[in-house]
């Protein structure tokens, strides 16, 4: 397999580690119970940690300059939590719980659409290293 292949799929897998380290392990009932209140501190510190972790993917590609860092982390930042905003609303307006099926829709929205944005994160940094 190619170097370059290599590369993509082990910053992929990097940013997928870090994700369920700051979605599931990391994550108190502070930040989850605050994440669909607009403006909260337990869902900025949540959006926070993500992006504290991200430089992670950096070791595994090229270190990336400080203005694309910072552009990544702000970016990061607020789709993260905008992405986990939306997904509170969506589930709390419609009441749903683990119980039904639209909870679960949501949820394997939410972390598509943040996997997605995992990919966009590679494709910048590769792009950058090139």
């Amino acid at each position: 397999m190619p170097q370059p292949v290599l590369i993509v799929l082990a910053a992929v897998a990097v940013l997928m580690c870090k994700h369920a380290v700051a979605d599931f392990y990391l994550q108190s009932a502070y930040q989850y119970l605050n994440k669909g209140t607009y403006g909260h501190p337990g869902g900025i510190e949540h959006s926070a940690i993500h992006v504290a972790l991200t430089p992670l993917v950096y070791l595994v590609i090229a270190p990336a300059s400080l203005m694309l860092a910072l552009i990544i982390a702000i970016s990061e930042f607020l789709l993260h939590y905008h992405i986990d905003w939306l997904k509170e609303q969506v589930t709390h307006r419609n009441g749903w719980t683990a119980k039904d099926p639209g909870f679960w829709y949501a949820l394997g929205t939410d972390q598509l659409v943040h996997g997605l944005t995992y990919l966009v994160i590679v494709g910048v940094l590769i792009a950058y290293a090139m």
